[in-house]
């Protein structure tokens, strides 16, 4: 079994507002009967992505989840060297995590990688307060292409 994640793409989001942020398309490819889709393309800031590692956390029991890169305020340095650097570090932390059969159960994690659903959203739905199952809110989105269009235009 194959699972690639890359963590690519970083874009600005409300540039220039009090509010602006970095967000990150994650696209996913694998044959592993662990992913309700084969493929994947979501885009998620870094927010989501600590508060995806606390869940797993909390859900690991004694498993080790890997870290995140730091969140760094005080930059030596360009933002775009800052930026590339944290894109680094998330695909390592998604790679780990991919690897880990304990963390690849857990379905947060499977919302987060293959739907686009806010973090709000994942909670309501894992609790089974949404109105989809987890197999249905990935299975929507993953019918509706949307990560797909952008992912083939960057393709090289």
């Amino acid at each position: 079994e194959l699972t690639t994640v890359r963590v690519q793409d970083p874009r600005v989001q409300n540039e220039g507002s009090w509010n602006s942020y970095v967000d990150y398309k994650i696209f996913l490819h694998t044959n592993s009967k662990a992913f309700t889709a084969k493929t994947s393309c979501v885009r998620r800031r870094y927010r989501e992505f600590v508060w995806l590692r606390r869940q797993l956390q909390k859900n690991a029991g004694l498993v080790p989840v890997p870290e995140l890169p730091g969140k760094s305020t005080f930059f030596v340095g360009s933002t775009d060297e800052f930026v590339e650097k944290r894109r680094q570090g998330l695909q390592q932390f998604l790679e780990k995590v991919v690897q880990n059969v304990v963390l690849l159960s857990d379905s947060r994690l499977h919302l987060f990688l293959q739907s686009q659903l806010s973090v709000p959203e994942i909670e309501a739905c894992v609790q089974g307060q949404g109105p989809q199952t987890v197999t249905e809110a990935i299975l929507h989105y993953a019918m509706s292409n949307c990560g797909w269009v952008q992912e083939e235009e960057s393709r090289p």
